[in-house]
């Protein structure tokens, strides 16, 4: 069969033929119709992630959408190794497959699941998140940030603030406040804590941070100065800014009520995943959440691979 194939660890996939996948007990095979590329998908599959555990060569991608035998449509997630989503079929655990209800077409489904999959399991199985809650979105003008907006909409946020690097696009994001920065500008790190101090004096219960570094600490440094004593949730989903690193004083956690959480595949259930993106399909079959994409062919492998992912890339395989 036609696949996409990462032949050795760190190198992007290529075109080629792998074998065919066999089910064996418990498993199901998928027809392929589409996979979206995603950071963590890339990543994974060049075995650069803190969850790789393969031996090349592998057929690369970690999710998607297809068919199953008797062709029902569905969303499935993390092929049997060596197989992957960007290929013509893959082989799956019967367990992480979720059925796409009418009203969302595949290249949407493919597209949003990953992103948007986080930013629920987030505000619900790590954050508590309950409506009418106040909700800060750090990153917000990335894929899963943009769809995080929209979701704390759907859910029920009563106030939703955005910050983020690129201020044309934060104020477009519909969120009740938007507050822009420049950790490249002199004293950027101070200045963006000070601009959060008004914006956050009634508190806030959930952040959702996409970015980590510089930005994460102005934020838990402005809370730590805030009078309020509501408890803030803030979930770390990722470190989009690049800083792996960041130096938190004990004092900053102890004279404020910040909890801080992670959110990722090893703090949240494969079955609280899958329910957190049956709520996502559930929420764009009815139109409340959308995502743009671009379209590629599996043969263009290499082109999706490096296009920008925002718009999300999907890979159409048939």
């Amino acid at each position: 069969m036609k696949a996409a194939i990462v032949k050795k660890k760190g190198t992007i996939p290529v075109m080629g033929h792998f074998d065919s996948p066999v089910a064996t007990g418990g498993q199901v095979i998928i027809n392929v119709s589409a996979t979206a590329l995603s950071r963590v998908s890339k990543f994974r599959s060049m075995g650069k992630h803190y969850s790789s555990e393969v031996n090349f060569p592998i057929v690369a991608g970690i999710d998607g959408v297809g068919t199953l035998e008797d062709g029902s449509r569905v969303y499935f997630a993390l092929p049997t190794a060596p197989y992957g989503s960007l290929a013509e079929q893959t082989v799956v655990n019967e367990k992480l497959v979720v059925r796409l209800p009418d009203g969302i077409d595949d290249l949407t489904a493919a597209a949003i699941a990953n992103p948007a999959m986080s930013s629920w399991a987030a505000l619900v199985f790590r954050a508590g998140f309950k409506s009418g809650q106040t909700v800060l979105i750090n990153g917000a003008t990335g894929a899963s940030g943009s769809l995080a907006v929209q979701i704390a909409k759907g859910l029920g946020a009563k106030k939703i603030i955005v910050t983020g690097r690129n201020e044309s696009k934060l104020h477009s994001l519909g969120a009740d406040e938007a507050i822009a920065f420049d950790m490249t500008a002199d004293y950027g790190q101070k200045m963006f804590e000070n601009g959060l101090m008004p914006v956050i004096a009634e508190g806030v219960d959930v952040i959702l941070d996409y970015l980590w570094g510089d930005s994460a600490f102005a934020i838990m440094a402005a809370l730590s100065k805030n009078n309020t004593d509501r408890v803030t949730r803030f979930v770390s989903i990722g470190t989009s800014s690049g800083q792996e690193n960041i130096n938190l004083p004990s004092s900053i956690l102890r004279s404020s009520t910040i909890e801080l959480v992670g959110s990722g595949d090893k703090s949240v259930s494969k079955a609280d995943m899958l329910s957190a993106v049956q709520g996502v399909f559930e929420m764009a079959a009815e139109g409340k959440i959308k995502i743009d994409t671009t379209e590629f062919a599996l043969e263009n492998i290499e082109e999706a691979w490096n296009a920008p992912l925002t718009p999300r890339p999907v890979v159409k395989v048939r």
